[in-house]
């Protein structure tokens, strides 16, 4: 019984994009290979093509790289400041009002400035998608510790917990569930800071592939580049799913 719920949850789910498709082959049926949009055979010949000689495989390797390296970056800091200001009312008097000055200031508008420091390599690139992973994670970490229900954490002190004990049985599982928003909105931002960093400055990965593509008119290869980060970041979200369901299993609202 539950088989055929997660298959026809997973076919509600897919059935838009499946329209798309269908939608998409009606449109241009009939279009040659050399017009601006190719039709869906075409995007399947470039994928066939690419596989052939190794260039799909590596560049999704090497863009997966970046964007785990940059998330686990950005989100174990943005993870540990908002715990350290949710918890300690001094560490927020001091670092919150910096950390939200430098939220303002949109994190594409910093690719200029991160170029002329840390050139076009690895560095740069990561750095980015860490500013973009960063403030999503500490907001909602932040104010999920803050919404923990204080009735919970003084009936925990009551109780003769230490500190250590009422993070790790009452505040962190109180405000789980508010960080997990903060890791999917992450991975959204991961992805978008990505497709933008090797775009503007990469020499391998998904990005550089498109704009490589771009030089010589290559539409199915652009097409398909767009729709590989559209499958990356669909099946990110639904990793995070998944493991959101299985952390907060206890929870009525995700049984």
């Amino acid at each position: 019984m539950n088989n055929k719920f997660v298959a026809s949850d997973l076919l509600l789910s897919w059935s838009i994009p499946f329209v798309v498709l269908i939608f998409w082959y009606v449109v241009t049926l009939g279009q040659s290979s050399a017009s601006l949009f190719p039709p869906p055979s075409d995007v399947g010949n470039a994928v066939i093509r690419l596989m052939k000689d190794g260039t799909l495989a590596k560049n999704i390797e090497i863009s997966s790289v970046r964007a785990a390296a940059g998330f686990v970056i950005g989100g174990l800091i943005g993870f540990f400041l908002g715990v350290v200001n949710g918890q300690f009312r001094l560490a927020e008097k001091i670092l919150n009002t910096p950390i939200q000055m430098i939220r303002n200031v949109p994190h594409l508008a910093m690719i200029p400035l991160i170029l002329i420091w840390f050139g076009i390599g690895e560095t740069a690139k990561i750095i980015l998608i860490s500013l973009g992973t960063f403030f999503p994670i500490y907001l909602n970490t932040f104010h999920g510790i803050r919404y923990v229900d204080n009735s919970l954490i003084e009936m925990g002190k009551t109780y003769g917990l230490t500190r250590f004990e009422l993070f790790k049985d009452i505040i962190f599982p109180g405000s789980i569930s508010s960080i997990m928003i903060g890791i999917r909105q992450s991975l959204g931002r991961m992805w978008l800071t990505l497709i933008v960093a090797e775009t503007v400055a990469a020499k391998s990965g998904i990005g550089f592939m498109a704009t490589n593509a771009r030089e010589f008119m290559l539409m199915d290869v652009i097409v398909l580049s767009l729709i590989i980060y559209a499958l990356l970041g669909s099946i990110s979200d639904y990793v995070a799913g998944l493991i959101e369901k299985r952390v907060l299993r206890w929870h009525p609202n995700y049984r």
